[in-house]
């Protein structure tokens, strides 16, 4: 844990509020040494970095052994490899060789004058002072040889040529000591140092982004299965934390909590046909060792995470997809389920396999499975690995059944974090985050037996949208007559399981209290080549790099923490009980969320989050796309007319949005499917066929690391409140087409008119708030660079008011109906279609529902708190 609270950070006082070139040079008041340009700063501080604690503890679990532990730190790249500075002196030289100019961008770069520099020099030391009648003005020594003790002064009588100097000096210091408290010399150039030239930092982070560092943490994270609970996980954990520590980040830990998860037993899973006799057949289940026999332990069985334990039988039916609609049109036919097995494949109308299985459950199936189709990721799309990129034959994909879009995080503990001894707890059963029958996933080698054993029961299947690839099959629905199936999923339950977020931070020395936080998961179903493993590699490298830049002396104007987190297959566990443990605090001081999970799985950049589309575009324009050197992402973002969405789910994102109300963006490359939770996505695959040459991992991490350094350092916070707010009004029109879409018309009909009033004021408030930013750029250009403290504090309460707007759109005092967890009145998991992008679920919920009443109260309320959030925006 961290500070023996590991949601709790060791408070820092608040600092006086630099001027803008302190901030610009990213220097901390409390260290600037406010010498002449041609001398040298003796400043101690900035060589050494803070000391820091860094707990162990065993919390239940095995433990490491020495030699796996020790291999942990071993395996990270030295410090005298190429890629690490030597010193900080030795860095700081190299980033002052990078005097690049940027054009035309006045929000950070103003070059100051020597008069400006003399005048900020005059405003912190009085011996810089150099007036040109001070060479009149009497000595120190002069003075206290010169001025008489009052008993003189008595004995002697009134020397009133000593009263006269003497009321010349207090006039030249009241004169001083009034031009201090005007603004006239409280201004800072916004370039004082130029090592710390912002130019200069994104040139450095550009060029020392490492493709090798970054593969070379990819071969260690995928070394052994690192599931959440397991041992494997913890010693991850272990390993990212020296990670952090080496790269200098501050108040480096563990985040300890104890939560519910499930783990199969030793042969505890079956799929069988039982009846009749001569079809007897049992699945296979587990996939082909993709390692020597050596490491058969460290390959994690299949099956589904927070799945029902249940020993079931029936019939067998098949269900297409696995969606409602699949399931009605099956009961609309004809064909009875109740107390069916169902088979359903993956992707396709129900992308969310948790929702296949409450679907089954809904329509009355005792149990549930899901296969993975070749028609989706296998040998229809492409050669199958270890010959090409897709699924093999025997491959599963595994993953969790927990319900996201109604509960996240820890199902034991919704809206409350689940600390070591928490008392609080919901029960198991009949949990709202959580199905009701046992389910499990298969490879389609399984399933060719069960859908071969369906021909000539029930109809036949003649809608090739319901058709998958599987060879070798007469597609039939089964029916009560199907044969009999036995799905038995023996499982070990444990409700105060630990698990551990890494945690480390760059504190900031303008507004240190605000931060800026980057996140990506740990945890993995397997080996976790791409997912997360390619993320996780490219966030130490991402650490590493700004470890390198505060070892220089560096600080960002807001703070920057850092997190690994765990738990997240399950159920986003990790990073939402963080979000639940800290929720006031996020809501008040957390200005942005920066997520990568999967980082590199192909080559099409993706990216969600309306309010971040300048910062991205301002990123994407430094970086090339490496299969053409002469085109930035940029250009292809823009070619493609690619356009900002808003966040779904099923990333660490969702509770620093939809609780917390933390603005947040979520990045990646993408590309066509990959053997998605099985063991496949290993190292291999990824050296194979995913990255090549980690050419994609390296431009990542030089976008990751430039938006991190856009949105914690860039003097006026970088949201587009203007995109945003575009974004908005258009998601109403969606919303009102999507209403009309519905063959049930209400009545009386759907009134959007306050909630389009509402999107409207936000429209105009953006203009209104984004106007302010216009004139300081302008103030600060024409003046040279200088930055008065009024127009500083102005600045960072424009800033906090920008932040705050996310926060403002909570329905804290009430949340989605039916599943209060959820807090924003704009985005939200949908339902009934947890990865899909959905706007307004309160909304839409009661819209699906048929709940019309409902649906009227929610527009008005989503109205009223858009509005005044809009109205805060201002005033």
């Amino acid at each position: 844990m961290v500070d023996e609270k590991p949601n709790k950070y060791e408070h820092q006082d608040s600092l006086p509020i630099p001027t803008y070139e302190e901030a610009i040079s990213s220097r901390p008041s409390s260290s600037q040494s406010y010498l002449g340009p041609e001398e040298v700063s003796h400043d101690a501080e900035r060589q050494g970095l803070l000391a820091r604690e860094r707990p162990r503890q065993n919390n239940g679990y095995e433990p490491p052994t020495v030699e796996s532990a020790r291999s942990s730190v071993d395996f990270l790249p030295t410090s005298g490899g190429s890629s690490r500075r030597s010193s900080a002196e030795a860095l700081q030289r190299e980033i002052q060789q990078m005097d690049i100019e940027e054009p035309g961008d006045p929000n950070t770069r103003f070059r100051a004058s020597r008069f400006s520099k003399r005048i900020t020099s005059l405003t912190h030391s009085l011996s810089s002072i150099n007036l040109p009648f001070r060479q009149w003005l009497p000595s120190g020594q002069y003075l206290r040889a010169k001025i008489p003790s009052w008993p003189q002064v008595l004995r002697f009588s009134l020397n009133w040529i000593i009263v006269g100097r003497i009321f010349a000096i207090f006039l030249v210091v009241f004169i001083i000591w009034l031009f201090f408290i005007s603004d006239l010399f409280a201004v800072r150039s916004t370039r004082m140092n130029s090592i710390f030239d912002p130019e200069n930092l994104r040139m450095y982070v550009l060029n020392h982004v490492d493709a090798d560092n970054i593969r070379h943490n990819l071969q260690y994270a995928t070394k052994y299965d690192h599931m959440a609970g397991t041992e494997g996980s913890y010693s991850h954990a272990i390993w990212v934390e020296t990670a952090f520590q080496q790269a200098g980040l501050e108040h480096v830990g563990l985040e300890k909590f104890e939560v519910y998860l499930n783990n199969p037993k030793i042969g505890g899973r079956r799929v069988a046909i039982i009846d009749p006799p001569e079809l007897q057949w049992m699945a296979k289940l587990e996939e082909e060792l993709v390692y020597p026999v050596e490491w058969a332990a460290q390959q994690t069985p299949v099956f589904h995470g927070h799945s029902k334990s249940g020993n079931v039988t029936g019939p067998l039916v098949y269900a297409n997809y696995g969606s409602r609609e699949d399931f009605e049109k099956l009961a609309n036919s004809g064909i009875k389920l109740d107390g069916s097995i169902a088979l359903v494949r993956y992707y396709g109308t129900q992308g969310d396999r948790a929702l296949k299985v409450k679907a089954a459950e809904l329509a009355g199936a005792v149990g549930c499975i899901i296969y993975s189709d070749p028609a989706e990721d296998g040998f229809l799309k492409g050669e199958p690995y270890p010959k090409g990129r897709y699924m093999p034959d025997d491959a599963v994909q595994r993953g969790s059944v927990a319900l996201s879009s109604w509960v996240v995080g820890d199902v034991l503990s919704p809206g409350f974090a689940s600390l070591p001894g928490e008392r609080k707890r919901e029960p198991l059963e009949n949990n709202p985050g959580l199905v009701n029958i046992p389910s499990i996933p298969l490879a389609w080698r399984d399933a060719q037996k069960l859908l071969q054993a369906l021909k000539g029961h029930g109809k036949k299947i003649t809608d090739n949208k319901a058709i998958g690839g599987v060879p070798n099959v007469e597609w039939w629905t089964g029916d009560s007559g199907s044969p009999t199936v036995q799905l038995t999923n023996d499982q070990d339950e444990r409700e105060r399981e630990g698990i551990y977020n890494v945690l480390g931070r760059i504190t900031g020395n303008e507004q240190p209290e605000k931060s800026i936080i980057v996140g990506n998961h740990r945890d993995a179903w397997c080996f976790g080549g791409a997912d997360p493993g390619s993320g996780t590699a490219v966030m130490l490298e991402v650490v590493r790099i700004f470890g390198e830049l505060t070892t220089a002396g560096w600080r960002p104007r807001r703070t920057i923490e850092f997190a690994s987190w765990d738990g997240e297959e399950y159920n986003m566990i990790g990073s939402t009980e963080h979000v639940e443990n800290r929720i006031e605090d996020l809501r008040r001081d957390a200005f942005a969320y920066l997520n990568v999970d999967v980082a590199v799985s192909g080559t099409d950049f993706k990216a969600e989050g309306p309010i971040f589309a300048t910062a991205l575009k301002r990123v994407l324009e430094r970086v090339n796309d490496p299969q053409d050197g002469n085109r930035t992402f940029r250009q292809i973002w823009e070619d493609k007319k690619t356009a900002m969405a808003g966040l779904g789910s099923g990333s660490d994102y969702v509770a620093f949005l939809d609780l917390a109300g933390t603005s947040s963006i979520d990045i990646r490359f993408e590309g066509d499917p990959f053997p998605y939770h099985s063991c496949y996505d290993n190292f291999d695959w990824m050296n194979l066929f995913g990255d090549p040459g980690f050419h994609y991992h390296k431009a990542l991490a030089q976008i990751w690391a430039l938006l991190i350094l856009d949105v914690a350092d860039r003097p006026v916070l970088p949201f587009d409140m203007n995109v945003y707010a575009q974004e908005v009004a258009k998601y109403v029109e969606e919303l009102e087409k999507h209403i009309k879409s519905k063959p049930a018309k209400p009545s009386p009909a759907i009134n959007l008119s306050s909630l389009k009033s509402a999107a409207n004021d936000f429209v105009i408030s953006a203009k209104r708030f984004e106007d302010w930013g216009i004139a300081w750029e302008t103030t600060v250009r024409e003046s040279g660079g200088f930055e008065p403290n009024t127009l500083a504090q102005q600045r960072i309460a424009h800033n906090t008011k920008m932040a705050d707007f996310e926060t403002n759109l909570l329905d804290v005092d009430g949340g989605l109906p039916g599943r209060e967890q959820f807090k924003h009145i704009i985005f939200a998991p949908q339902l009934w279609d947890t990865y899909g992008t959905a706007y307004f679920p309160g909304v839409r919920d009661a819209v699906e529902e048929g709940e019309w009443e409902l649906a009227q109260r929610q527009i008005e309320k989503a109205a009223s708190i858009l509005g005044n959030a809009a109205k805060m925006l201002i005033t």
